[in-house]
């Protein structure tokens, strides 16, 4: 009997690392559509006797003002295309803070590819094992993904309004253009939200959300310029 178990999560193991792993590969190159959150969010709509809404529209990252991802970066993770997947300087000073003054709200440390990997393969939580597995599939994305691949499908995933998931559908929703199109000003608006887009709004944006936007634009000229594809990383002017 104990053997038949052994052996039994032994297929599991090897069939947990081969389903995610493959996962991770053919995500490399196919366009991410859904998510586990818009699955979610659906779910909740449905059960709250809301509206549904769901509204997302894939593009790739040549087709995203280049504004986009140097305003998550200055928001987000200012060190994105340096690290690999994790901010361990950040991890400690948030640790530090949270540990010092409790009473606040909690600091957080998830770099950009950590939201990506949270974002395509699991689901919203705090528990410790979700954790464990944001920092496996951090791992795999960092390891399999390009920096661009990962901006592309951060920024075509990540939640950013009730029902709306990507930068290509805030821009048609909040400001009647398209990804490409958007202004400096807007992308850094959007990205003022990012800490809690369901609390947050680009459209309606109060004092604090126009005085965070005032300050991702100014960290935006110290942010390295974002590189094309098989491009090094060049520093912005000034």
């Amino acid at each position: 009997m104990i053997k038949i178990i052994l052996k039994l999560i032994r297929w599991i193991v090897v069939a947990f690392f081969a389903s995610t792993i493959l996962s991770v590969v053919v995500l490399r190159f196919v366009p991410v559509f859904f998510t586990p959150l818009m699955f979610i969010r659906c779910y909740q709509q449905v059960t709250e006797g809301r509206d549904l809404k769901l509204s997302h529209h894939w593009v790739p990252l040549d087709e995203i003002s280049e504004s986009m991802p140097q305003a998550v970066m200055a928001s987000e993770d200012a060190k994105f295309l340096k690290h690999h997947g994790f901010d361990y300087e950040a991890i400690e000073h948030a640790a530090k803070r949270n540990k010092e003054h409790p009473e606040k709200r909690r600091l957080g440390a998830s770099t950009i590819s950590q939201q990506t990997a949270k974002n395509v393969f699991l689901w919203p939580g705090r528990s410790w094992v979700r954790k464990g597995f944001e920092v496996y599939f951090t791992t795999l994305i960092e390891l399999m993904w390009s920096k661009q691949r990962i901006m592309e499908v951060y920024l075509n995933s990540i939640e950013m309004g009730e029902g709306i998931y990507g930068v290509d559908a805030v821009a048609e929703e909040h400001f009647g253009t398209d990804a490409l199109h958007l202004s400096k000003a807007q992308c850094a608006l959007i990205a003022a939200t990012l800490p809690n887009p369901r609390r947050y709004s680009s459209l309606h944006p109060s004092a604090y959300m126009l005085k965070r936007q005032a300050r991702i634009l100014r960290e935006m000229r110290f942010v390295t310029t974002f590189p094309k594809e098989g491009n090094d990383v060049k520093q912005k002017k000034k």
